[in-house]
This record gives structure tokens, C-alpha cells and sequence, in this order.
């Protein structure tokens, strides 16, 4: 059942999203059973995998490039709206060993869900989202984990940030058991947008901070809901948590005050589970 849950959404947007955007690009898409990140180098390749819609996971290009096909390359990517990062000629020469004309693109191993039409579909089916929001967890490790526990909890989607999230590679598959493939996984520009959108469709907002003024256990996990986990070094960012409805933290007894993000994760996501299951 669980293992199904990311097809049964897509079912209820694959023909809106097949008006807007035609038969090739339908949203209707399981992800790929392929695990490494595939690299496209050059600027003309990196400019038709812009154009074929591929699922570009980041793109590294020299900070000096100069030239028509250069402009219009940057151009596609301003358009696209996909996170370069510029980088000097001698790591893009470790990377490959092709011409990489000063841009190599790494091709993510997964589909990526719209997060507007994500909600809406599961809106459609009468379901009580809950959606786990990832603000910028960097450890591939931690990525990992926190899919596979949310998989197994039934969690609706994770959605992470752009830039400066943790690389959805190999690694992080393996991490997750293989969670990454089957849970449906939002990748989005501005947070805020999505925080405003979740709770414009009725989902409440709990943020999960050690400096909570609530404690988890007192927490109403049975309404639909938006649960944001911080990054491992700075937590949730400020912006996030004024967004928040609650800020809920977990008891801590010993002298470490703080768990590792992914067995908090875990926790929240199984007293979920828990008051939902009564």
C-alpha cells in the first residue's frame, strides 16, 4: 500500500497537467529505477537537456565564460530557474574528462513532484495530508534516513529546497533503502510559497525546535498538517519558524540536549502515525 501511495495523486492530476503541458511531459511519471547521477557536459548538451525537460540536480559552470551560446545558456538556466553554481576550471576537470566547455550538468536519479499539484491532488481524494518539509538537511546520510522512516510511516511527501539541500545521488538512495524512488519528493524555490499554500488549503504548520514551547506528545497530529525539520548545525530558519502554528519539542534527559535530526524526524513521524492509527 505504502509503496503505491506516490501513483495514486499522479492519477488524480495526470490529465490537468496533460492540458497545461502536453502528452510528452505529463506528470504521470514513476520514478526511475536508475541510482547514479548522470553527468551532461558541454554547453550545447547542457542547453538540450534544459530544453528536453530533464531533471537537472545542479549545474556547475566557470565564473568566465563569455560568448553567444554562453549568454544563451545562462539565459535558459535564469528561465528554468535551476541552481548553478560557479566553480573554477580545475574541478570541473576532476569531475570528467570530456570537454566540458567550462559546464557539466549531474542529471538527477529521480522525478520530481510540483508541490502545488502534489497537494491538490491529495486534497482531491479527501485525504488529511501531512507533508514533511526539509529545511536544507545536508547530510546525505540523514536525507536518507529521514525518507526511509517517512516511507514506512506513511508519510505524503518530503519536500527540500533547491540549493543548499544535501545531493539526491546514490548515496542517499542507498541511505533511504530505496525510499527515494517510491516517495514522491517536491523540490521548490521558496519555502514561504509553500508554507502559505499549505496553509491557505486548511494544513496546519508544526515546527520541530528544541526551543518548542509545546510538547510533541501535546501536539494534534491527526489534522492535516506541514511538519518542518531543521538543518543539523542551524535548525529551522527564522522565516520558517514566524510561519509556524506551533513550535513542539521532544524531552530531553540527558546531558546532550539535542537528537540527531533524522531519529527526531522519526519520532514526530510515528506519533503521527500513532494518533492517527487511535
Amino acid at each position: 500500500m505504502i509503496a503505491n501511495k506516490g501513483q495514486e495523486y499522479r492519477r488524480g492530476v495526470q490529465n490537468n497537467r496533460q492540458k497545461k503541458e502536453g502528452e510528452n511531459q505529463s506528470f504521470h511519471v514513476k520514478h526511475k529505477k536508475q541510482e547514479k547521477l548522470q553527468m551532461v557536459c558541454g554547453m550545447r548538451p547542457v542547453l538540450e537537456a534544459i530544453a528536453a525537460g530533464k531533471q537537472i540536480d545542479k549545474i556547475m559552470m566557470q565564473s568566465n565564460l563569455e560568448g553567444q551560446l554562453a549568454y544563451e545558456l545562462k539565459a535558459k538556466i535564469r528561465e528554468a530557474g535551476l541552481p548553478v553554481q560557479y566553480v573554477p576550471a580545475e574541478k570541473l576537470n576532476r569531475m570528467t574528462d570530456s570537454n566540458h566547455q567550462g559546464v557539466v550538468a549531474t542529471i538527477s536519479p529521480i522525478t520530481f513532484c510540483d508541490f502545488a499539484e502534489l497537494l491538490q491532488g491529495l486534497l482531491d481524494e479527501g485525504k488529511k495530508p501531512f507533508i514533511l518539509l526539509l529545511d536544507h538537511i545536508t547530510d546525505v546520510r540523514n536525507l536518507g534516513a529521514i525518507v526511509r522512516t517517512a516511507e514506512c510511516a506513511g508519510i505524503d511527501a518530503v519536500v527540500v529546497p533547491d540549493r543548499g539541500s544535501a545531493q539526491i545521488n546514490e548515496d542517499a538512495i542507498k541511505c533511504s533503502s530505496g525510499a527515494l524512488l517510491r516517495m514522491p519528493i517536491c523540490r521548490e524555490q521558496n519555502f514561504k510559497t509553500v508554507l502559505n499554500l499549505a496553509r491557505q488549503s486548511g494544513l496546519a504548520v508544526c515546527a520541530a525546535t528544541e526551543n518548542g514551547a509545546t510538547d510533541y506528545l501535546s501536539v494534534d497530529f491527526t489534522q492535516p498538517m506541514v511538519l518542518i525539520m531543521g538543518s543539523e548545525d542551524t535548525g529551522i530558519s527564522t522565516e520558517l519558524l514566524k510561519m509556524s502554528d506551533v513550535r513542539a519539542r521532544l524531552p530531553i534527559c540527558g546531558d546532550v540536549q539535542s537528537l540527531n535530526v533524522s531519529v527526531a524526524a522519526g519520532v514526530f513521524m510515528y506519533e503521527m502515525m500513532r494518533q492517527r492509527r487511535v
